[in-house]
């Protein structure tokens, strides 16, 4: 049961959690449920990279594993920043949830550039996921308002969408 969830559920969450990110930033959706996100998705980045250890330990999944690892922390940073908009940690919120943003939106490109070159077909996907990751990154910090930030974020999204999709549909 929870081997198909662990294959396919990726290219679910993926862009749900970019979709949430840009919606909140478009005050669609609310910080409080951006931080609700932030929880469950620590949860389930354990969760998946601890069931999924054994067969992640070699090629690209190993690549894919250690981008999860690195980003665990990542969004654990996210989960300080949004507890620390209250000022109850006592450290500016604002570059903890940065190096969230940040983090996911540059990590997964460094995951498509390794894959690119392990793949034997599809390797422009996984280009056009690492282009869309930086060019979004750097689309959110140049961004003059929240729609142009919404943008960048769907750029990110697009990008790591079409490189989970493929990996799921292909592999």
């Amino acid at each position: 049961m929870f081997r198909p969830l662990r294959e396919n559920g990726p290219a679910l969450l993926v862009p749900a959690a970019w979709t949430v990110a840009a919606a909140a930033v478009l005050g669609v959706v609310s910080t409080h449920a951006l931080f609700v996100a932030h929880l469950v998705m620590s949860a389930l980045l354990v969760g998946f990279v601890a069931a999924s250890w054994r067969d992640m330990a070699a090629g690209v999944l190993r690549t894919w594993k250690l981008v999860i690892l690195a980003g665990t922390p990542v969004t654990l940073a996210g989960v300080a920043g949004f507890l620390a908009l209250g000022r109850s940690l006592g450290v500016p919120p604002d570059a903890l949830l940065a190096l969230s943003l940040y983090g996911w939106a540059l990590l997964p490109a460094a995951g498509f550039v390794s894959t690119r070159n392990r793949v034997e077909t599809g390797a422009w996907i996984y280009d056009v996921g690492a282009v869309c990751c930086v060019t979004g990154a750097v689309g959110v910090a140049l961004a003059p308002g929240a729609t142009w930030t919404a943008v960048a974020l769907g750029v990110v999204g697009a990008g790591q969408t079409a490189g989970i999709l493929d990996a799921t549909f292909r592999y």
